[in-house]
């Protein structure tokens, strides 16, 4: 994820918690916050100390914004995004944590259909 593509700064997830819609699965919280003016998806990250030690968390983080960045041109466009991470997702394998976010964005209709290929 982009620098500018981050959200960082506490006022600006308590904005998302308060006016944003949520959607959940057993493994992720997505909070939705439609901003219209905004060119581009912003995404921020939660990881509960209750998941486990700042290591297991950093690792977990690691993975999601991976697999945000390899979903983010599916994502719509100006809204900020807050992804809250739930215990299963420690014994989740990258593809399996890529699917269980796609079904969560689907469920909010956040996510764009993929094109389909003809060869």
């Amino acid at each position: 994820m982009k620098k500018e593509q981050r959200i960082k700064k506490n006022h600006e997830f308590s904005k998302v918690f308060e006016k944003g819609a949520s959607f959940a699965n057993r493994q992720f919280v997505l909070y939705i916050l439609n901003k219209p003016g905004q060119q581009e998806h912003r995404t921020g990250l939660t990881v509960s100390k209750k998941i486990g030690n700042a290591v297991t968390r950093n690792r977990i983080k690691r993975l999601l914004r991976e697999a945000v960045r390899e979903m983010g041109d599916r994502l719509e466009s100006g809204n900020d995004y807050v992804i809250i991470a739930r215990k299963p997702v420690l014994e989740m394998t990258f593809t399996e944590i890529i699917k269980s976010l796609e079904h969560v964005a689907r469920k909010a209709k956040v996510l764009k259909k993929q094109p389909k290929s003809f060869t």
